[in-house]
């Protein structure tokens, strides 16, 4: 009799993959951490200056806050501090600086935020790309002329609902629309940009304009670091303005209790929270990925299986 020789069994002298193991991890795409870093300490410092510095540059050029109110301008028993005065003496005024100059930054913002995330969802070979790219960039101004668009019926939204949720009705108009329109400013305009404005059509695109506004600001799932630069800071300046009426109700008879000086600046602080937030997050957790990764490739070198 012939004996059979065993059959020896096949080893592959390839490595692991990287999606296999228990070390494995999505694939990411690449995101410009320390451009989105710098940006944001930059974006947060010039909302401070907004905030604080410049509804007070018209008096360094002879140009005089009216007063509105003057009783409210007045502590019965304590006098405010000298560089309080110039932003309460007039809501209106310091309301009007403050949605004008960041209507100028959350241009600014929304921009490198598009392209982000248009960097970050294009897929295909270089050339199909550059070629997807160039098609949205023909649509930018249209894009952004919509957006603006969108920031204003936005306005119109949010005054309906800070009368209902106790806003004066009657009085206080200008005072209440105008913090209407910084809060959508904040919220509205990055997203709006980036994404496109919410549209009712029935064609594909709007179905997913609605679905992913859906799934970022009623669901809350955040996919990446782009979605979390424009969550969070609206979260935070939607909760920094809702806390911020709380000091008005306070019997203190200050000259910042004026109506709408507290939200506003609740919504500013909230917003400049968010950002940090949303910047410390992703940083948390990119460290952590890449040390996830670290792990892996010292599992794949140590494996008995490595060329």
């Amino acid at each position: 009799m012939v004996k059979r020789k065993p059959a020896q069994k096949t080893v592959s002298t390839n490595p692991p993959r990287a999606d296999e193991g228990p070390l494995s991890l999505p694939n990411s795409d690449s995101f410009p951490f320390a451009h989105y870093t710098s940006l944001v300490g930059v974006n947060c410092s010039l909302l401070v200056f907004v905030g604080l510095f410049f509804p007070q540059s018209t008096t360094f050029f002879g140009v005089s806050n009216f007063n509105t109110y003057p009783s409210q301008t007045t502590s019965r028993d304590r006098p405010q501090h000298s560089f309080l005065e110039p932003l309460t003496a007039s809501p209106v005024w310091t309301l009007a600086h403050l949605c004008f100059g960041a209507i100028i930054l959350q241009a600014w913002w929304s921009a490198w935020v598009r392209h982000w995330w248009i960097d970050n969802n294009l897929r295909g070979a270089r050339e199909d790309k550059k070629m997807q790219k160039q098609n949205l960039e023909k649509k930018k101004l249209a894009q952004y002329a919509k957006a603006w668009m969108f920031v204003l019926s936005t306005s119109i939204a949010f005054h309906a609902i800070l009368v209902v949720l106790g806003a004066p009705l009657i009085s206080h108009v200008t005072q209440t629309y105008l913090l209407a329109l910084f809060l959508a400013v904040l919220t509205v305009a990055p997203p709006a940009y980036t994404f496109g404005p919410i549209a009712l059509s029935s064609d594909s695109e709007s179905l997913i304009r609605r679905l992913s506004w859906t799934r970022l600001f009623a669901e809350f799932q955040i996919h990446d670091p782009i979605e979390r630069a424009i969550v969070y800071p609206v979260v935070g300046a939607v909760l920094g303005s809702w806390l911020g009426v709380v000091p008005i109700a306070l019997d203190w008879d200050r000259p910042w209790q004026a109506w709408p000086l507290t939200p506003a600046y609740g919504a500013l602080t909230g917003y400049i929270t968010g950002s940090m937030a949303a910047l410390t997050v992703s940083a948390i957790k990119a460290l952590a990925d890449e040390h996830l990764r670290s792990l892996k490739n010292e599992q794949i070198q140590d494996s008995p299986l490595a060329p």
